[in-house]
């Protein structure tokens, strides 16, 4: 039987359902995704758009095009981030879920820190996951 996964916003408005597990963890520190948060980092994992039900709220979902390409979808009441997509290209077909809503416990089978390059300087990831710079090559894999 396939697990589903809820989440919501913060202040319940918006509440959805994924209808398969999260893949693709990432914690990523570009700074579209720790403004777009307003932290450190933002972290995502992926689904198959079709795999996204909105289960409430559909109408208090609003969106920001940070690039040309790319929607960053939030809740309209409290400005929870709740998932950005892309239009183009080879992951057009997939929603990124900001993993903080997720109401279901999950624990992933990896994780992976992005555009570390671009990371805060007040903050030192933690050692726990692969770290994957700028380039696209993954340095510091845990033992």
């Amino acid at each position: 039987m396939t697990r589903v996964y809820q989440g919501s916003c913060l202040c319940a408005a918006v509440s959805y359902e994924l209808l398969t597990a999260p893949k693709a963890v990432s914690h990523c520190h570009c700074s579209q995704c720790r403004k777009g948060h307003g932290a450190a980092f933002a972290s995502y994992a992926s689904v198959p758009r079709s795999a996204l039900r909105i289960l409430s709220g559909s109408t208090s979902i609003t969106g920001y095009c940070s690039s040309a390409s790319v929607l960053r979808e939030f809740c309209m009441q409290c400005g929870s981030t709740l998932f950005w997509s892309r239009s183009e290209g080879q992951f057009r077909e997939w929603v990124s879920i900001a993993l903080g809503t997720l109401d279901t416990p999950f624990t992933p089978p990896k994780q992976q820190h992005l555009y570390v390059a671009s990371a805060v300087h007040w903050y030192t990831p933690l050692q726990t996951c692969p770290r994957e710079p700028i380039d696209g090559q993954t340095v510091n894999q845990p033992e």
